[in-house]
């Protein structure tokens, strides 16, 4: 999506709004002894309560309202009866819609007190997805903001999987264009001023083979490793991004 009109950038930011206060709510809840389901409860009620719809149910008839990841799980975990355990890292991943609007953010959070490997792993996730919305600028390309992601994690000691991306976002969950995490070659789009769509490093403490899960949904590294996810939707200002998705 590319807006030029004040009342779409009202809508995407309302939905921010509400992806932002739902992944505030989820955090404050992750414990040792919370089931993976009962964060997805909060989460739909908290959606409920904004008046807003869950994305991957809306589009995809996903399985849950939100996607929960532990560990090895990269993303698109399915919630249900699994219980958090003290030192693993659950990713949060939440996509609404509201009133038209799509919106869509993920962050990964410590259950407890957790190695300082992992720890590592999700401070340079964050700092990857700083460094891509950094360089979503004007003039510049998808291939630079899929660059920056890529070097600073590589700068930090991690992978990035380079066959999961982020994606456009607005009227739809998911549009064009597809936004890599390295510089590939086909990322030639030119930003431009509205251009909306999500930034989504995720990295990985080991190989780089990923599988998907019995599940059909879940994809997980192939090695069992560590990883981690950070989202944000973006829109394409005219000088600096504006972070849709981000606390106000």
């Amino acid at each position: 999506m590319s807006v030029d009109d004040p009342r779409d950038v009202e809508g995407l930011l309302a939905a921010g709004r509400v992806v932002a206060d739902t992944l505030q709510a989820l955090q404050a809840a992750v414990a040792p002894g919370v089931s993976t389901g009962g964060l997805d409860e909060l989460a739909a009620d908290c959606l409920r309560r904004a008046g807003a719809r869950s994305g991957p149910i809306l589009t995809y008839g996903y399985p849950g309202s939100i996607c929960i990841s532990v560990d090895e799980e990269v993303v698109h975990g399915v919630p249900g009866a699994r219980v958090l355990r003290e030192a693993q890292l659950v990713t949060l991943d939440v996509a609404a819609e509201l009133n038209g609007y799509h919106a869509d953010a993920a962050v990964t959070v410590p259950v407890g007190t957790v190695s300082p490997a992992a720890s590592a792993l999700v401070d340079a996730t964050a700092a990857s997805l700083a460094a891509g919305i950094g360089a979503a600028v004007p003039g510049a390309t998808l291939r630079d903001i899929g660059r920056a992601v890529e070097e600073s994690a590589t700068a930090h000691g991690f992978r990035v999987f380079r066959t999961l991306t982020g994606h456009g976002i607005g009227r739809a969950m998911h549009e064009e264009p597809t936004v890599y995490n390295w510089p590939a070659p086909s990322a030639t789009t030119v930003l431009n001023e509205g251009l909306v769509f999500t930034i989504e490093p995720m990295l990985g403490a080991g190989g780089a083979g990923l599988c998907i899960a019995r599940d059909g949904w879940t994809v997980r590294t192939a090695d069992r490793s560590l990883s981690a996810h950070a989202e944000h939707t973006i829109i394409v200002g005219a000088h600096d991004p504006i972070v849709v998705t981000e606390r106000r």
